[in-house]
């Protein structure tokens, strides 16, 4: 795994309709932007999740645990999919885009507070739909300074085409 703090950002991939997006499989989206994840984003996610383990929200009784601190939820580190993803391609070009579900998830290893995340994508598969196009993205999430992945998952995300004329963006 990569640990290079500083990969220049760029201006997101912006495809112009599924038929494009179609040869794209196996092709490497790139990298986010670093996300800090402080103890104010757990406890935030907590509070909206209803998810207050104290391994997540008690910094005293945490730090006596195997990490040492509190560790962010593994469904926050994947919750942070839309923020990276959309700095790596733009739907804009479509009539709209849906979340249609996730594949195999896992959170190979914790996220202490205070860490910087960011997210690889890859183009896992692209199947033509009536209209637009399904796309499956592979994304892995590195911890700064981490030896291992900290989320790895399959997002499928459902994109429509105009309609010949819409010039609406």
């Amino acid at each position: 795994m990569s640990d290079s703090a500083d990969i220049p950002p760029r201006a997101p991939l912006e495809p112009g309709d599924s038929r494009e997006l179609c040869g794209w499989a196996g092709h490497e989206l790139g990298v986010s932007a670093w996300h800090e994840i402080t103890q104010e984003t757990i406890d935030a996610f907590a509070a909206v999740t209803g998810d207050d383990y104290w391994l997540h929200t008690d910094p005293e009784r945490a730090a006596d645990s195997r990490y040492g601190t509190t560790i962010a939820h593994g469904l926050l580190t994947l919750s942070l999919a839309p923020t990276c993803t959309y700095e790596l391609i733009s739907y804009r070009r479509f009539a709209a885009s849906v979340n249609y579900g996730l594949n195999r998830v896992r959170f190979p290893a914790p996220v202490p507070v205070d860490s910087q995340v960011r997210m690889r994508a890859t183009v896992a598969g692209v199947e033509e739909l009536e209209g637009g196009a399904q796309l499956t993205l592979a994304l892995v999430f590195e911890r700064q300074g981490g030896s291992k992945p900290v989320c790895v998952a399959e997002t499928v995300t459902r994109v429509f085409d105009r309609e010949p004329g819409d010039r609406r963006e």
